[in-house]
């Protein structure tokens, strides 16, 4: 599978933390903002001392605004977005447009067996998923051989990632997209001598955009799934963890979306979705590097300023979360060390509660942090490092707390430490020099990701996304001014003993769990987690050594506490290059 049409966990490690809200207070970012007639919005810097471009955009569109019985068609559509255009990706656009209607005409028949299958599941007639090949029906199985058939004819008509050969041959790199609860980012490093070939690409697939090989591209990502979350010893999980805790706000379901969904989307609903969320009204263009303004201005209203706006503005997200009224808990038994995390509901991105919290959440973590100094040091009660991380999205957040227990500790015990933390920031004020130390990392650490014109330019669509791109220069400040009192009032509000979700592992029964990722926590355990399921699916050794490539380009660039897994993920890529490569030697 083409890594550039996956979520790109490797890249949402990366884009994850640089969307941490720290920037260099002194640093400002001289960024113009400009808005096409069309609504599109662009985010432009003019940096000279490199000759390339990082260009991107954004569709302020995730998972949050999926209805009910399409999830996981923002991730899907992140995918088609690859699949070029009327002039980009075929031989003959007239002929597969035709062939691409009756493959929708089939799949139409198809849904309507399914339909009836579904029914049939709900007699008790059938057991488990519609979809298994032992529930299929002859009438199914027909309409599945004459799919096949059609698609046959129509690959005959597709040049295979020519949007992406295209680029390859000017001389661009990285070229990758992600999908999160709230955006779809695409983005790419381009030759400053190509910089007008960047417009022509990107306003191609927004302007003339062909879905093909839809169904086909569906049944990956349906794969995608099985080995990302149903083949992980805890993904299953997490993400029933995610589902207890959101109650009515969308972010209950992941991204990938759930099975029965990601089976049944439809081409139609596909072209509905791209009508609604990708015209340009809803779309954020953001370039960092060496061009001149003047030129973007012109070449964005040339390109980018044909699309049409879209007919309809993107409906609001209205749905709040509803306030939680009990105590909520789940135990689950995996092949994983044992570890106990903590969650509350917090504030959305843009919320003027959010800098205390952020503050408040690395007071607590790190190795120079109370939780690794109570629960590790004092007590001998837990092991790697306990974190605790305040996770900020477009509308609501959260802020969670945990810690891997060691061989003979108690899980209760290591819950309770925690909390004992908790209940220490609400009775009193942090101490000046804890609160300083905090306050000069994130300073120091904010000011590297400045560096980077690539980091740079998905900070500014990633806040864009979130609700403000001025974040970048206004969070410094905000963050020095969070005071003693500010913390302890933000640990009163948001840590509620009734309002608690806690999930506790224990170990499976002969599981020893993997050393290298058990000594991760937190968010880089996570992040870790999910790119390792990556690299093990992967069978071609020639794709691992592109994305090792890549990989080690930006090493530099990640942050201090996410360099433990960046560096478990290279050393795995690194070793499943080398077994695949000794495997093709034998076959040999």
């Amino acid at each position: 599978m083409n890594l550039r049409r996956s979520i790109s966990t490797l890249s949402a490690v990366v884009v994850l933390a640089v969307a941490l809200p720290t920037t260099a207070q002194d640093a400002k970012v001289p960024v113009q903002e400009l808005e096409l007639d069309n609504g599109l919005k662009l985010l432009l810097v003019e940096r000279h001392d490199n000759p390339t471009v990082s260009a991107g955009w954004v569709a302020r569109v995730g998972s949050a605004n999926e209805p009910v019985g399409v999830t996981g068609i923002a991730h899907l559509f992140e995918h088609m977005m690859f699949k070029g255009s009327t002039t980009v990706g075929t031989t003959d656009a007239t002929a597969e447009a035709d062939l691409m209607d009756e493959l929708d005409a089939i799949r139409l028949l198809m849904e309507g067996e399914y339909s009836k299958l579904r029914q049939a599941k709900r007699r008790g007639e059938i057991t488990g998923s519609v979809y298994l090949p032992e529930n299929e029906s002859e009438r199914l199985a027909e309409l599945r051989t004459r799919m096949r058939n059609v698609q046959s004819k129509h690959q005959a008509l597709v040049v295979k990632d020519e949007f992406d050969q295209i680029y390859t041959e000017f001389g661009a790199s990285g070229m990758n997209a992600f999908t999160s609860y709230d955006a779809t980012v695409y983005f790419i490093t381009v030759p400053a001598n190509k910089f007008e070939l960047w417009f022509w690409m990107e306003s191609e697939r927004l302007l003339n955009p062909v879905f093909r090989e839809f169904y086909s591209e569906r049944d990956v990502v349906r794969e995608e799934r099985r080995m990302r979350v149903e083949s992980d010893p805890t993904a299953m999980y997490e993400e029933q963890f995610d589902s207890m805790f959101w109650g009515s706000i969308p972010y209950h379901h992941p991204v990938i979306g759930w099975p029965s969904d990601v089976e049944s989307i439809s081409r139609t609903q596909a072209e509905d979705f791209f009508a609604t969320f990708y015209a340009p009204n809803n779309l954020t263009v953001a370039i960092v590097g060496d061009f001149a303004i003047d030129e973007a201005v012109k070449l964005a209203n040339t390109y980018l300023g044909r699309i049409p706006r879209g007919a309809v503005e993107p409906p609001e997200m209205i749905t709040e979360e509803i306030p939680q009224m009990q105590e909520r808990r789940m135990h689950a038994q995996a092949d994983t060390n044992p570890s106990v995390q903590i969650r509350w509901h917090a504030v959305p991105f843009v919320h003027r509660d959010a800098y205390a919290l952020d503050v408040l959440s690395s007071v607590l973590s790190g190795r120079t942090g109370r939780l690794y100094k109570s629960l590790v040091e004092d007590k001998n009660i837990a092991t790697g490092e306990p974190y605790a991380s305040f996770s900020a999205m477009k509308y609501a957040g959260s802020v969670e707390i945990g810690a891997q227990l060691t061989e003979d500790s108690d899980h209760q015990d290591v819950e309770a430490a925690l909390l004992a933390e908790v209940e220490k920031l609400k009775a009193e004020p942090v101490t000046d020099r804890e609160l300083q130390k905090v306050k000069n990392q994130s300073l120091a650490n904010s000011f590297r990701r400045l560096q980077s014109n690539f980091f740079l330019q998905l900070q500014l669509l990633y806040y864009d996304a979130l609700g403000n791109w001025r974040y970048l220069n206004e969070s410094p400040a905000l963050i020095q001014a969070v005071t003693a009192e500010d913390i302890m009032s933000a640990a009163n509000t948001y840590f509620p003993s009734i309002g608690r979700n806690t999930m506790w592992y224990s170990r499976k029964e002969g599981s020893t769990g993997d050393p290298d990722l058990a000594a991760l926590e937190g968010q880089a355990k996570a992040m870790a987690k999910q790119a390792l399921a990556q690299i093990s699916s992967i069978n071609d050794p020639t794709q691992l050594e592109a994305m090792l490539a890549q990989m080690e380009a930006q090493a530099s660039q990640v942050p201090e506490p996410l360099k433990p897994a960046f560096e478990l993920i290279l050393k795995r890529t690194q070793e499943r290059i080398m077994t695949l490569q000794a495997s093709n030697d034998e076959e040999e």
